[in-house]
C-alpha cells in the first residue's frame, strides 16, 4: 500500500513542502507470496539442476506411482458403495471400539489404508465423513494411525530394491503396523466423548438404505469411481514433482550443505555418522528420495540406516502431510492430529525398530 507524507525541506531560506511516497510491504501478510515468487526465481536460476530433477519425479510418479495406487483408488471407491462396511463394521466392532474408540466400520479405512499405502487412509476418512459414517471426532481418530506406507513398498522397494534384503523389508513393516496400532490407542482419548455428526440431513442417512451398486449402476458406478480416482493420482503426481523441484533447489543453491553444516555439532554429539543429515532432511521433505539416499549409505552398523528408514516411514514427510490437507480441505476435518500423529508413529517405528534388532538376532544386520 502507498503511505503518503508530507515532509518541510529547507532550501535558501525558505520552507518547501515536499509530497514522499513510500511502500511499505507487510510481511506477514505476503508471506505466501514472497515465497512463491522466490521459488519462481529459483525455478529459474537453478533450471540445469531442475528440469531433471522434474523430469525423474515425472518418471517416479507414472513407473511406480500410478500403477501401485490408481487401481487400489478405483476399487475403495467402488467398496465404499457396497455393503461391505457395514460387514466390517459388525466384524470389527468389539474390537475397534475398546482399543480406538471409533466404531467398526472404521475398520475398512485401517485395513485399505494399511494394505494400500499413502493417502488412500486419509482419503477413506474423508469420505467417510463426507458420507456420516462416522462422526468427526472418530474421522480425525482415523486420520491420525490409518494413513500408511503399504507393504508393497515397504518391503518391495524398500527392503528389495533399496536394501537389497526381504527381510529388512518384514522388519520395517512390523514395525510400521505396531506403531501404527500404538499411536490409534493413544488417539482414542483424542476429544474423548465428543461425537459430532453432520447437520445436513441430506448426508444423514444409514449405509444400510444407501443405493449400493447394481448391475445396472455398474457402469455409472465405475465411471464415477474412475473419474475421482484421476483426480487425486493427479494430485498426487503434483506434489512429487515439486517436491523434486524443491529438493533439487535446495542442493543448487547450498542451502542443504548449510543445513547439514549445522546439525553436525548434534551428530557428532550423538556419535552418530554425518553422513545421514542429507539423507533426514530428504526424506523429512520426500519420503522415496529420503530412504534412498539413507539406503546408499554404507557403515557397519545397518542399524542406524534401519532405525532412521522406519522414522522416515512412519512419518511420511512433507509432501504427503500435504498430500492429505489437499484432500482434507472440503471437509470440516482438522489436520493436527494426523500431524501429531505421523509424528509420534516415526518415534515409535524407531523405537520398535530398535528393540526388535537388539532382541532378535534374525533382525540384526550390523557387520
Amino acid at each position: 500500500m502507498d503511505i503518503f507524507y508530507y515532509i518541510n525541506i529547507y532550501f535558501n531560506g525558505d520552507y518547501m513542502l515536499s509530497k514522499c511516497c513510500f511502500y511499505i510491504i507487510k510481511i506477514k501478510r505476503n508471506f505466501l507470496a514472497l515465497c512463491f515468487l522466490l521459488f519462481c526465481l529459483c525455478l529459474l536460476l537453478f533450471s540445469n539442476t531442475n528440469l531433471p530433477a522434474v523430469k525423474n519425479g515425472l518418471s517416479l510418479w507414472a513407473n511406480s506411482v500410478v500403477p501401485s495406487l490408481f487401481p487400489f483408488f478405483v476399487a475403495t471407491e467402488l467398496l465404499i458403495n457396497t455393503n461391505i462396511v457395514n460387514i466390517l463394521g459388525r466384524f470389527f466392532n468389539n474390537l475397534m471400539k475398546p482399543l480406538f474408540n471409533i466404531n467398526g466400520k472404521g475398520s475398512f479405512c485401517f485395513i485399505m489404508g494399511l494394505i494400500s499405502g499413502y493417502p488412500i487412509g486419509a482419503k477413506i476418512a474423508c469420505n467417510f465423513r463426507e458420507n456420516n459414517i462416522c462422526s468427526k471426532e472418530e474421522c480425525e481418530r482415523l486420520l491420525s494411525f490409518t494413513n500408511n506406507s503399504g507393504p508393497l513398498f515397504i518391503v518391495g522397494t524398500v527392503g528389495i530394491s533399496m536394501f537389497g534384503n526381504s527381510t529388512i523389508g518384514i522388519l520395517l513393516l512390523i514395525t510400521h503396523i505396531l506403531a501404527s496400532l500404538t499411536v490409534g490407542f493413544i488417539f482414542r482419548f483424542w476429544k474423548y466423548g465428543s461425537n459430532t455428526y453432520n447437520n445436513d440431513t441430506s448426508k444423514n442417512f444409514s449405509l444400510n438404505k444407501q443405493n449400493t451398486i447394481t448391475f445396472n449402476g455398474l457402469g455409472e458406478a465405475l465411471g464415477k469411481s474412475i473419474t475421482n480416482s484421476i483426480s487425486t493420482i493427479l494430485m498426487i503426481g503434483g506434489f512429487v514433482v515439486i517436491f523434486s523441484s524443491i529438493i533439487s533447489i535446495l542442493k543448487s543453491s547450498g542451502i542443504l550443505n548449510s543445513l547439514v553444516f549445522g546439525l553436525t555439532p548434534l551428530f557428532n554429539f550423538l556419535h552418530i555418522d554425518t553422513s545421514f543429515i542429507s539423507g533426514l532432511i530428504t526424506g523429512f521433505l520426500e519420503i522415496t528420495n529420503g530412504i534412498n539416499y539413507i539406503s546408499t549409505i554404507h557403515i557397519k552398523a545397518i542399524s542406524i540406516n534401519l532405525i532412521f528408514t522406519a522414522f522416515i516411514l512412519g512419518f511420511g514427510g512433507i509432501s504427503v502431510l500435504l498430500q492429505i490437507w489437499s484432500i482434507i480441505s472440503k471437509s470440516d476435518l482438522s489436520i493436527k492430529p494426523y500431524f501429531y500423529g505421523k509424528l509420534l508413529q516415526g518415534i515409535f517405528a524407531s523405537v520398535y525398530t530398535f528393540i526388535m534388532i537388539q532382541m532378535l538376532p534374525i533382525f540384526n544386520f550390523n557387520l
